[in-house]
């Protein structure tokens, strides 16, 4: 795969990219959001949540480190490495059990641990611009 590159104007932009992402994905996909805090990792996952036609009302699971989303076409379970100090921390909590599971999985700050992750991880890099625009910039790898 290229490197890919895209701009988006609006945190309704953000929502629509992540929207017609999920139109692309599989089960078993794992999807890596890189970037700073308010870049629109979240925003994103909103977008991919709703697009597999889940009326889960998502929010960055910061506390409690993955939240299920189960009544869309497809599971998708979300996770947010930021507050984990290990990767050990992540694997208490049934990591690698997720990755079995027929669903998609989606990680915010996945470049923490970018270890974890599988090969076939698709993996988006997020950052604000000055003009208040985000760019996502999808990549083989953890951004280094």
């Amino acid at each position: 795969m290229m490197d890919s590159e895209v701009t988006l104007s609006t945190p309704e932009a953000t929502l629509e990219w992540g929207a017609e992402l999920a139109r692309t994905l599989q089960p078993g996909t794992v999807i890596a959001l890189c970037g700073h805090l308010g870049a629109g990792k979240t925003q994103a996952t909103k977008g991919i949540v709703s697009g597999f036609s889940s009326r889960a009302d998502v929010t960055s699971p910061t506390f409690t480190l993955v939240h299920e989303y189960l009544d869309g076409r497809v599971p998708i379970f979300h996770f947010d490495f930021y507050r984990m100090d290990t990767a050990q921390q992540v694997l208490t909590v049934g990591w690698d059990d997720f990755l079995d599971e027929p669903g998609v999985v989606i990680v915010e700050w996945a470049d923490l641990f970018p270890e974890l992750l599988p090969d076939h991880t698709r993996w988006f890099h997020f950052t604000s611009l000055p003009t208040g625009e985000r760019r996502v910039k999808e990549s083989d790898s953890a951004p280094a």
